[in-house]
């Protein structure tokens, strides 16, 4: 069985990938403007990888015979990001999405490190990994923004 404290960690980050999962549907069908290309095709890309990072954590805990959460309610309650607020302008779509990446990021930092502290490399492997694209992520964005 999973320890308690790993099971709310990656409980947690399947429900912001959940969230973010929806979110950046909302964003990939309401784009407008000159970027509407470029962003559309790219919010497509981002809610791809979301939905392989909610299964690669939901088959961790599993594996670890946890219980992953699996329903709005639950995201919704253990979320730390919100859901799309009603953002029309591209730019400020990308500023919600780069404060949600870095949030993301500080808490997988933060995970990373108690995951180790539980001997459990393999998890903490995987957060790593997850880490990584998203800081990746974050810097196109602030890019974008001219940051």
């Amino acid at each position: 069985m999973a320890n308690e404290k790993t099971a709310k960690i990656l409980n947690r980050h399947i429900a912001n990938w959940n969230i973010l999962f929806v979110k950046l549907h909302n964003y990939h069908w309401f784009v407008k403007g000159p970027h509407f290309f470029m962003l559309h095709e790219k919010f497509e890309e981002l809610y791809n990888e979301a939905a392989e990072h909610i299964d690669e954590i939901a088959e961790r805990l599993l594996t670890l015979k946890g219980s992953p959460v699996a329903t709005m309610k639950e995201y919704l309650e253990l979320a730390t990001i919100k859901e799309a607020m009603g953002e029309t302008a591209s730019e400020d779509m990308i500023q919600t999405l780069s404060s949600d990446f870095e949030k993301i990021a500080k808490e997988l930092e933060q995970d990373i490190e108690a995951i180790e502290d539980e001997d459990d490399e393999t998890t903490a492997d995987m957060l790593i990994g997850i880490r990584q694209s998203v800081e990746k992520h974050n810097w196109m964005f602030r890019s974008f923004l001219g940051k």
